[in-house]
């Protein structure tokens, strides 16, 4: 299992982030660059709550995400090709005196077949860098929807 630890600052507020996290809409791959059009599917949606299937270039998960906290988005693994057990993503979102967000990010990966595991042995290794590039690339289209400036601070550790 590999957990990833990605910590960002935006311009964005925390509504705006979690309004991008949250929006299942087609473009969704012009936020996430990891969730292709093609592969979104979105089962079911309340009002603090989803299943949802997403993935990109052969990679997919169903995810059910939570945020029934507005500051805290937890989006847990229930069926993928490639990840099972554990695996999740965990949004804190925390509002800075500036009225930006302190966007702080934890990927967990359990693979559940050999494909899984070695991906997530190699994520292990350069994860914290590919990820944080997805994480900065989506703030800055977060910020740019909401016709903020470009994103500032991008820190990311792996765990």
């Amino acid at each position: 299992m590999t957990t990833i630890h990605l910590h960002q600052k935006t311009t964005a507020t925390p509504e705006q982030v979690l309004a991008g996290l949250t929006d299942f809409g087609p473009g969704r791959e012009e936020l996430f660059g990891r969730s292709a059009d093609s592969y979104l599917k979105v089962h079911h949606e309340g009002p603090h709550e989803a299943d949802v299937t997403e993935g990109s270039s052969g990679i997919w998960e169903r995810l059910h995400y939570d945020w029934t906290d507005p500051h805290h988005v937890l989006m847990t693994t229930t069926d993928s090709n490639l990840w099972g057990g554990a695996s999740s993503h965990t949004y804190t979102l925390t509002e800075e005196p500036t009225g930006g967000t302190d966007v702080d990010v934890v990927v967990v990966r359990d693979g559940k077949n050999l494909k899984g595991r070695l991906l997530a042995s190699v994520l292990g290794i350069v994860g914290a860098r590919v990820l944080g590039k997805g994480l900065r690339k989506s703030v800055e289209a977060i910020e740019a929807r909401n016709d903020g400036a470009s994103g500032t601070n991008t820190q990311t550790r792996e765990e």
